[in-house]
């Protein structure tokens, strides 16, 4: 696991690419690894995919966004549109998914287990929604109470195999910063762990914890290592 800190979306980026680099190399090299986990936190920034419809699903314009100090990136993963900032665990895993025996559903339904199973501990129960990729709570905020929310997005693209990208999960984030877009080309609230528990939520480095951990034991599991039960992230 690496934490990277707080960064811009296009530095992290290109961090992402050297260790997707160097995880292809090491399986050319016949010494395949399992991969990395990039953890970070973002500068306030909108990323916005190749897909036609998605730059339709920013709404703010330019002159607000600079106001509130929000940036805009084009991103190459898969999805449409969403917000990253401060406040919101991003897990960048590069991960050999041919080394795990893993295809990209497979894949996307474990990265949405790994969350589930981490937030569970904090009294906030995860579900899929399966036309939307990504994790869901029946919100118990005031805002979006009784209403499904999402609290982690999700996004991920792969070469020769090897992923990047991943997943937002929401912690403290600025939620006012959502409505500047239609989230991940979806007219769907979003929530928060602050949103749904109030004072009782964990701080980062709980939260950052239960994740790494959830991921450890989903990987621990798949048919590329459950045969030693391999361990790989220290």
């Amino acid at each position: 696991m690496i934490d990277l800190g707080r960064l811009s979306y296009r530095t992290a980026h290109d961090e992402q690419v050297r260790h997707q680099q160097e995880v292809i190399a090491a399986r050319t090299r016949g010494e395949p690894e399992v991969g990395r986990l990039l953890l970070v936190e973002h500068d306030p920034v909108i990323t916005v995919t190749r897909r036609g419809e998605a730059g339709g699903h920013v709404l703010a314009p330019q002159t607000l966004l600079d106001a509130v100090g929000v940036a805009i990136e084009p991103t190459d993963r898969g999805g449409d549109v969403t917000y990253h900032g401060p406040g919101q665990l991003v897990a960048y895993p590069i991960l050999d998914l041919n080394r795990l025996k893993l295809r990209l559903v497979e894949y996307m339904r474990l990265l949405e287990q790994t969350v589930i199973d981490a937030i569970a501990p904090f009294g906030v129960a995860g579900f899929r929604d399966p036309p939307a990729t990504g994790v869901w709570v029946r919100s118990k905020s005031d805002r979006h109470k009784g209403e499904d929310a999402k609290i982690c997005a999700m996004g991920v693209r792969v070469s020769k195999w090897v992923s990047m990208h991943g997943l937002a999960l929401n912690i403290t984030t600025n939620l006012e910063h959502f409505r500047l877009i239609v989230p991940c080309g979806l007219d769907r609230p979003v929530t928060s762990l602050a949103a749904e528990l109030g004072e009782k939520t964990p701080d980062a480095e709980r939260v950052k914890t239960a994740l790494v951990e959830s991921l450890r034991a989903q990987l621990d599991a798949t048919p590329g290592l459950s045969p030693n039960r391999r361990k790989w992230m220290s």
